[in-house]
């Protein structure tokens, strides 16, 4: 699972990107700190999760949120925010982000919830790949 973060806080990023060390099966695909390279990014790397921050340079998350909601459906995005207040939780879910997190309580849940995001995929590739193997009879 390739993870893209997108923050304006190298300690953030650094901070995250070590937490993914820990996580069987997640690869870090790059990060942006800013709201065009953002986009941009996301384009070009096309990753399975995205870890967003609300407040960036050159607009906001819930900006890059819609955008790549529209262009990428199936995009897992985490949403981890200073400001987790419950408007901008309601609006975050209801642009499509999977999960709303506060920075400066829920951080040490972003491995678990890798975890459980690998889990769910490996459940739902599974029977596909089962069904698409050669017949043995």
């Amino acid at each position: 699972m390739r993870v893209f973060i997108a923050d304006d806080s190298k300690i953030v990023v650094e901070r995250l990107a070590d937490l993914m060390k820990d996580v069987p099966g997640v690869q870090f695909a790059g990060q942006a700190g800013d709201v065009p390279e953002a986009l941009r990014c996301i384009q070009q790397v096309n990753p399975d999760v995205v870890i967003l921050d609300l407040q960036m340079p050159g607009g906001s998350g819930l900006d890059v949120l819609r955008v790549i909601r529209r262009d990428h459906p199936g995009l897992y995005v985490l949403i981890c925010t200073n400001h987790p207040y419950p408007q901008y939780r309601d609006e975050c879910l209801s642009a499509g982000a999977n999960f709303f997190l506060d920075k400066s309580t829920e951080f040490a849940k972003i491995p678990a919830i890798l975890c459980k995001l690998i889990e769910n995929e490996a459940k739902i590739s599974r029977p596909l790949a089962e069904r698409n193997a050669p017949s043995l009879s």
